[in-house]
């Protein structure tokens, strides 16, 4: 059977007060409109339309080809807004599921599971429902003698006794996709909003007898809507708590949950260990046995397994198996770290490949360098890679020394096994296992400190 999916993101989200268009804010990393595309995409639908209006550019931008859209011209409401895909699904014999661009919670397992019941039931439509303490702005549940669903009246049409009902529409909708669009060209706009309510549909299917019948949801936290900024965080709380719960029963070790923050598509082997106040954002993959943070920020970048980071930040970096980092060091796009490898504090590195065994340990900055194996970096050592124009690299070969405080002036090649004298400033290629001194031979001027001194101890009582 066919499956389609709509997904209503033409809002402008007046209340969210953004220049952003209002799915595109993020919740864990990943706009809301791509976590509901993404849900629809795992739970098996085969082609999904999304509803723009205002910001359409920006969502197009983002979803790319992975979707068709649809464009509601003018905002008169979610009936108007599925009617805009008649031309491309009216005919269509199959299941359309319709779900709101700014419900970043739902599950692709809660879609699926939904679908399926609808298919087997017959029904004309299912509704998802819950059962909330305070149902105040959702439209409410009406049900009939026998228990079927019999309509759905939104929050500000609600009489006295409707107000009362606690189960409320969740706003995800399935419906045999003919009988929807034949019902909704029979919608109007007569109610307090004069708009054109996609609710309406089901008191028109009831009134054909049609069959509708409800999904409650277990997980009421799927059913969030975003319409400001404070629900776009309990979004992000939420969000964030089951991310961790799931890492945490996949074997990861959180210490302080409350205080990790992991967005959506991070991967982490088993029996690595997330210190308080790491942040981990999307595109990450961690492998096993690790000890990340405290303070640990990093960025799109592939850790290997039984690696060390504390205090440190890491964008779009490799690390190999065994190393540590930091604390306090900061890897930079194309930093490439091998494995067994020591980047201590305060250093830098960027597009810059650090091959196995070596140890930049404190105080460097290695940028759009080749550093082979075994190589020790001292301390304070800079690759001097800019000149005011271009870029320049620097190559240390394999079991190189560079004493402290050098600088590497690229583009420059210090070769296998050779010695950089601490304080040099290398200018020229060193050969393979040559020692390279580079440094103004020291004088020493007896007795003249303390003529200095005498000098300065004058010069102030004057002053």
């Amino acid at each position: 059977m066919n499956r389609y999916g709509i997904v209503l993101a033409a809002g402008q989200g007046k209340r969210m007060k953004s220049k952003l268009y209002k799915v595109l804010h993020e919740v864990c990393g990943k706009p809301m409109v791509g976590h509901v595309t993404d849900a629809l995409a795992e739970a098996g639908i085969q082609q999904t339309y999304v509803v723009v209006g205002h910001g359409a550019e920006a969502v197009q931008q983002y979803l790319g080809e992975r979707v068709q859209y649809v464009m509601q011209q003018e905002q008169l409401g979610t009936g108007h807004a599925v009617l805009q895909a008649a031309p491309l699904l009216a005919e269509q014999a199959g299941t359309t599921v319709i779900v709101c661009g700014d419900t970043p919670l739902i599950r692709g397992e809660t879609i699926r599971r939904m679908v399926e019941l609808h298919e087997e039931s017959g029904a004309a439509a299912t509704i998802m429902t819950a059962v909330i303490e305070d149902p105040t702005g959702y439209g409410r549940i009406i049900r009939g003698a026998d228990g079927s669903v019999a309509r759905i009246v939104e929050h500000k049409d609600c009489d006295e006794e409707e107000a009362a009902v606690r189960e409320i529409n969740a706003g995800t909708y399935v419906f045999d996709n003919r009988k929807l669009f034949a019902a909704l060209s029979q919608v109007t706009n007569d109610n307090a909003q004069g708009e054109y309510y996609l609710t309406d549909v089901f008191r028109i299917l009831s009134g054909e007898q049609e069959r509708i019948i409800a999904y409650p949801i277990e997980d009421i936290t799927e059913t969030i809507g975003v319409n400001d900024r404070i629900a776009l965080a309990e979004a992000e709380r939420h969000m964030r708590e089951r991310i961790n719960r799931e890492l945490m029963q996949g074997g990861v070790t959180i210490i302080d949950p409350v205080h990790t923050y992991i967005e959506s598509g991070v991967t982490i082997g088993a029996d690595t260990v997330l210190l308080p106040g790491t942040i981990l954002r999307s595109g990450t993959i961690i492998g096993e046995d690790c000890v990340i943070g405290p303070q640990a920020e990093i960025a799109a970048s592939k850790i290997g397994s039984g690696v060390t980071i504390r205090y440190a930040v890491l964008e779009q970096a490799v690390v190999g198996d065994g190393t540590t980092v930091g604390p306090f060091a900061y890897l930079r796009p194309g930093a490439e770290i091998g494995s067994g490898v020591k980047i201590g504090d305060f250093v830098e590195i960027k597009n810059s490949v650090i091959g196995n065994g070596s140890k930049v340990p404190h105080l460097s900055y290695v940028g759009d360098a080749y550093v082979g194996e075994r190589v020790n970096i001292g301390c304070g050592v800079i690759t001097a890679n800019y000149d005011g124009f271009n870029k320049n690299r620097t190559t240390i070969k394999n079991d190189a020394f560079i004493g402290s405080n050098s600088n590497l002036i690229a583009p420059v090649t210090v070769g296998e096994g050779a010695y950089v004298v601490a304080g040099s400033t290398i200018t020229q290629d060193v050969p393979d296992d040559a020692m390279a001194v580079a440094r103004e031979r020291q004088t020493n001027k007896e007795g003249y400190a303390s003529r200095i001194k005498a000098r300065m101890k004058s010069k102030k009582r004057e002053s």
